[in-house]
């Protein structure tokens, strides 16, 4: 059976009527779909040893979540114009929450409470990670946004911290990357794509 693709600005409500769609990676901007490839096996693996590093050098009461949908913008009246503003929904490659905020399994979580979203760059979001992200991200008030790149020469990563509602670069480098906010943690790039 095909999907029916919307042809108007989604609501939360009807973005989370869709139909599941496994063979591609989906959002919500604005109320329109976005929609590219999933991730490739690389970037899929180095997603999960991510999620995995982090989540064991995390202070107790923290975790980390891989692709689940973060509110960046609830749906909302502007009062100005008495229009709807349209919700915007993404999904990073990796969060970091607070344990307890998983205890009700929600579909997805509010940006306020995200204390760190990653994005592992691929070729059809190299200008959304690096660009509109990073602004959606800081207005929604994540505090802290990393962006890792895993093509050669050697994977990287930029580590931005939320400094009076605007991200600044706190460690930007390659092989391994020592972060004191928003916690201490140690990233071994190479370790990410490191096959066995």
């Amino acid at each position: 059976m095909a999907v029916t693709w919307p042809d108007h600005l989604l609501t939360l409500h009807e973005w989370t009527a869709l139909p599941p769609d496994s063979n591609h990676h989906v959002e919500l901007v604005d109320g329109a779909l976005l929609v590219t490839p999933r991730p490739a096996a690389l970037q899929q693996r180095a997603m999960t040893r991510l999620a995995t590093s982090i989540e064991d050098q995390l202070p107790s009461g923290l975790c980390t979540v891989a692709d689940a949908e973060v509110v960046i913008t609830p749906a909302d009246l502007d009062d100005a114009t008495d229009s709807i503003i349209p919700a915007t929904v993404r999904v990073p490659d990796v969060v970091v929450v607070a344990s307890a905020l998983l205890a009700d399994n929600p579909a997805r979580l509010p940006a306020a409470e995200i204390l760190l979203a990653v994005e592992i760059i691929s070729p059809g979001t190299r200008t959304t990670d690096r660009v509109t992200k990073l602004v959606e991200y800081a207005d929604a008030g994540i505090s802290a946004y990393w962006l890792i790149d895993l093509d050669p020469p050697a994977p990287s990563l930029t580590a931005y911290i939320l400094v009076d509602g605007d991200y600044e670069v706190v460690a930007d480098g390659s092989g391994t990357v020592e972060l004191e906010s928003p916690f201490p943690l140690q990233v071994k790039l190479d370790e990410l794509i490191r096959l066995h």
